[in-house]
């Protein structure tokens, strides 16, 4: 499984919309999330450039892929970013890869 983060802008229909009729979203995108072959770990309400937040696992990209096309394609976020997220073993296993890549951080004069 891999895990990501989500943040989305609700559009100002969609935040007049649950204002006007508050719903417990959490509950319709763990379902979503669940559909797709996956577990939620979590859901919150944010502010500032982003409303909401999720972090959940899902079996690959493809899935969070579908998850992300659903999500816009429906009309209520004007914006959504999905993050992969690494375990800090994995993050570990990467630096020790990078460090035997051969990369030299240098300019090559010409």
């Amino acid at each position: 499984m891999a895990t990501y983060l989500v943040q989305a802008a609700y559009t100002s229909e969609a935040i007049k919309t649950a204002i006007a009729d508050p719903q417990d979203r959490a509950a319709h995108i763990r379902k979503v999330v669940e559909n797709l072959g996956g577990k939620m770990h979590g859901f919150w309400f944010s502010f500032g450039d982003y409303d909401v937040v999720a972090v959940f696992d899902v079996p690959d990209n493809e899935a969070a892929a579908a998850f992300a096309l659903a999500i816009a394609g429906g009309g209520m976020v004007k914006s959504l970013k999905t993050t992969p997220l690494m375990s800090s073993q994995d993050g570990l296993a990467a630096m020790q890869k990078a460090a035997k890549c051969g990369y030299e951080p240098r300019i090559i004069a010409k």
